[in-house]
C-alpha cells in the first residue's frame, strides 16, 4: 500500500522533497502540494503531475485521501503546522529546525506525545547519509575507543549569497539556521550526551550587513559536554570553493573523517591551473542521497506502524544547544547549562 503524502513548502529543500517523492520514494505517492505562491505551486505541481493543490495548510491536511504531510514551511510555523496535522491525523515529517525557540520546541514535544499512534519524524538527513551512518557503526562498536573531540565544518557557497542575504533577517541567526545539524550530530555519535558548558564567537568577516540582525557571516563554538567530551562547530555563509562540509570525530584508539574536501566525484581536472577536484554547487547536491533515505526511513515507518529513530526530543535538544551558542555569540561570554 502507498502513503499518500501532501508537502508543504516550495522553497529549494520543499521542491527537493517534493521531486524526490514523485519519483524516487518506494511506497510513497506525493498526492498533494501546499504552497501561499500560487505561480510557484502551479508550476511544480504541473511539473511534478501533482493533481490536488492548496494554499491553506489545514485545508491540506482536512482531505480524507491523505495519510501524512512533510512540512517544509518557514521554522517559526513547524509547531502549528505541526498541530494541525496530528490534529488531522496524518503523520508528520518536518524539516529542521524543529521551531525557532526552546519554548515552541517543548509545546512540539507535548504535541507528539499526545498523539502517540502517529509517526512523527524530524530531518536530521546526516543521520541518513552513508558515510555518517558508517561512522557511527564504528563509534558504536569501540573502534576509535572513548571519543575526545568532535570537530564539525558547515560551509555555504558564496554563489548563493544573495538568497541567503534575503533569508537571513528571518533565519533565526546563523547557529539555529545552519548550525543545528552539527549540535545534532553532536548528540547522536556521544550518545545522547548533553553540553555543561559553551563559548561561541565569531565575525562579519565579508558581509558587514549580517550586523544589522546582530549575527556574524562566520561563526564558531566551543562545546563541552557532560562525559568531558569537547566538540568544536564552525558554520560559513560564503565559502568561495562551493558548499562544504566535513566532521572528524578523534577518540582515545583512533580518528574517524568525512567529506574532508566537499567534492561529488572522484573526478581530478588537471589544466594550467594545477590539480582540482571540483566541489559541490549547494546542499541540495550534497545530501541527495540522504533526503531519498530519509523520507524512505519515514514511509516504512510508517507502512511497518514503528517509531522513527530521530524524535521530536532530538529536535529540542538541537534547537537548545544552538540558541544557547546564539546567546553566547551576542553576549561574548561563556553560558553554562543547567536543567
Amino acid at each position: 500500500m502507498k502513503i499518500r503524502i501532501g508537502s508543504i513548502g516550495l522553497g529549494r529543500l520543499g521542491y527537493e522533497h517534493a521531486k524526490n517523492l514523485a519519483y524516487f520514494i518506494q511506497g510513497a505517492e506525493l498526492a498533494a502540494l501546499c504552497d501561499i505562491d500560487a505561480e510557484r505551486l502551479r508550476s511544480v505541481s504541473a511539473e511534478l503531475g501533482v493533481k490536488k493543490t492548496y494554499s491553506g495548510f489545514a485545508k491540506m491536511c482536512s482531505d480524507p485521501d491523505i495519510d501524512a504531510v512533510t512540512i517544509v514551511s518557514p521554522s517559526a510555523f513547524h509547531t502549528e503546522h505541526i498541530r494541525i496535522a496530528l490534529d488531522s491525523g496524518k503523520h508528520v515529517f518536518v524539516e529542521k529546525p524543529l521551531d525557532v525557540t526552546v519554548e515552541k520546541c517543548r509545546e512540539a514535544e507535548r504535541i507528539v506525545e499526545a498523539h502517540p499512534d502517529k509517526v512523527f519524524m524530524i530531518g536530521f538527513m546526516r543521520r541518513y547519509d552513508h558515510s555518517y551512518r558508517k561512522a557511527k557503526e564504528k563509534i558504536d562498536n569501540g573502534d576509535i575507543g572513548r571519543i575526545i573531540l568532535i570537530r564539525s565544518y558547515t560551509q555555504d557557497p558564496v554563489s548563493a549569497i544573495e538568497s541567503t542575504l534575503k533569508f537571513a533577517p528571518n533565519s533565526g541567526g546563523q547557529f539555529l539556521d545552519m548550525s543545528v545539524h552539527d549540535a545534532d550530530l553532536f548528540r547522536w555519535f556521544t550518545g545522547g550526551q548533553r553540553p555543561r558548558k559553551l563559548w561561541a564567537i565569531g565575525g562579519c568577516f565579508a558581509y558587514p550587513q549580517y550586523r544589522d540582525w546582530n549575527d556574524g557571516d562566520n561563526v564558531s563554538a566551543l562545546i563541552q559536554y557532560e562525559d568531558e567530551t569537547m566538540a568544536f562547530l564552525f558554520a560559513g555563509r560564503a565559502a568561495a570553493h562551493g558548499s562544504n562540509v566535513e566532521t572528524e570525530i578523534i577518540g582515545t584508539k583512533g580518528a574517524l573523517r568525512i567529506g574532508a574536501v566537499g567534492t561529488d566525484s572522484l573526478l581530478e581536472v588537471m589544466s594550467e591551473h594545477g590539480v582540482c577536484r571540483e566541489c559541490y554547487g549547494d546542499f541540495v547536491a550534497r545530501w541527495h542521497d540522504a533526503y531519498i533515505a530519509e523520507l524512505t526511513e519515514f514511509v516504512r515507518c510508517i507502512q511497518e506502524g514503528r517509531k522513527a529513530d530521530v524524535t521530536v526530543y532530538d529536535g529540542t535538544a538541537a534547537l537548545e544547544t544552538v540558541y544557547r551558542c546564539k546567546y553566547s555569540f551576542e553576549r561574548g561570554e561563556m553560558v553554562s547549562f543547567r536543567d
